[in-house]
């Protein structure tokens, strides 16, 4: 994965990339509230199938559309190695992150789950060799400064809980994971095949997982089925899509700071539609994410990420 060449300021070209990336994460972030109003109905790993089962229809389209404007002759290739790892860390990612809500609060949860980042770094930095530059690293500071922030007041120590804080740690590195094998599938893929494949690689695994571990797999009420589908077209077709986009031009790095606003959407969506309360430490939290975003953008060091 090569640096991007920018300059002090986010370059032109790859506005279009950072606004979807932002787009994607605003629409991830309201998924936990769907997940809410869908509970009464589905299991937690049913409800992670549904989101992603429902999507592909209309991912299938996007990509039909996408290639029908490539050029004639253009290689396309199917689940490759790195569509289906994508597949299968977007998998790890949603079963370890229902297993850490069931085993702790959901506030440590959140909190651990926001650690996906610094993986992306590590990996990068020991496995893939590459150097991380110091503006990155001060950024990745100021996001996990401000994700602990948003969550703060909620987090628990307690060691009847450690099972559930090692299942959030877990999540973050499957997302981390995921990060990384997205960018570099569509180093020979476009964003929408990227996302159908590793979706319908996703949904095969979490419809096994569901049928095994949870008890209430098929939706029966209107309001149930709404919530699945509104995720599923929000939050997986348009988050997850957006987010394959940004990946094709944004270093998974930077991406996955950009991914911290989740969070503050989170936050957002949550006191919009549910009532939760927001304070000020949480505002820091917020204000803090953004600086450590606009402290790790793309600069002009070669070598760096």
């Amino acid at each position: 994965m090569s640096a991007t060449p920018t300059t002090d300021r986010l370059p032109t070209r790859l506005a279009p990339a950072f606004a979807a990336l932002c787009a994607g994460a605003v629409a991830m972030g309201i998924s936990p509230v769907f997940v809410r109003f869908a509970s009464a109905d589905v299991g937690p790993f049913a409800s992670a199938f549904w989101r992603v089962a429902l999507s592909l229809p209309v991912v299938y389209a996007w990509m039909r559309i996408e290639e029908s404007r490539s050029p004639a002759g253009a290689p396309r290739q199917s689940f490759t190695l790195a569509t289906v790892l994508s597949g299968l860390a977007f998998s790890g990612d949603l079963f370890f992150w229902h297993l850490s809500i069931l085993n702790t609060t959901v506030a440590n949860a959140t909190f651990f789950a926001t650690l996906a980042p610094l993986f992306v770094i590590l990996i990068v930095w020991l496995v893939m060799k590459q150097r991380i530059a110091r503006g990155t690293l001060i950024g990745l500071l100021l996001c996990l400064l401000g994700g602990g922030s948003l969550i703060g007041q909620s987090l628990q120590v307690d060691p009847a809980r450690l099972r559930g804080d090692l299942y959030g740690i877990a999540t973050a590195f499957f997302f981390g994971l995921y990060f990384l094998a997205v960018g570099r599938a569509r180093e020979s893929a476009g964003a929408a095949r990227v996302t159908f494949e590793a979706g319908v690689v996703t949904s095969a695994v979490m419809l096994a997982i569901a049928v095994l571990f949870d008890s209430r797999v098929v939706p029966h009420t209107w309001q149930g089925i709404a919530a699945l589908t509104a995720m599923a077209f929000i939050s997986q077709a348009a988050g997850q899509g957006l987010l394959a986009v940004a990946l094709g031009r944004l270093p998974a790095v930077f991406s996955s700071l950009v991914i911290f606003l989740e969070a503050i959407a989170a936050a957002l969506f949550g006191w919009l539609l549910l009532n939760e309360a927001l304070t000020p430490l949480q505002g820091l939290g917020g204000a803090a994410i953004l600086i450590g975003i606009w402290v790790a953008r793309p600069k002009p060091r070669p070598g760096g990420v």
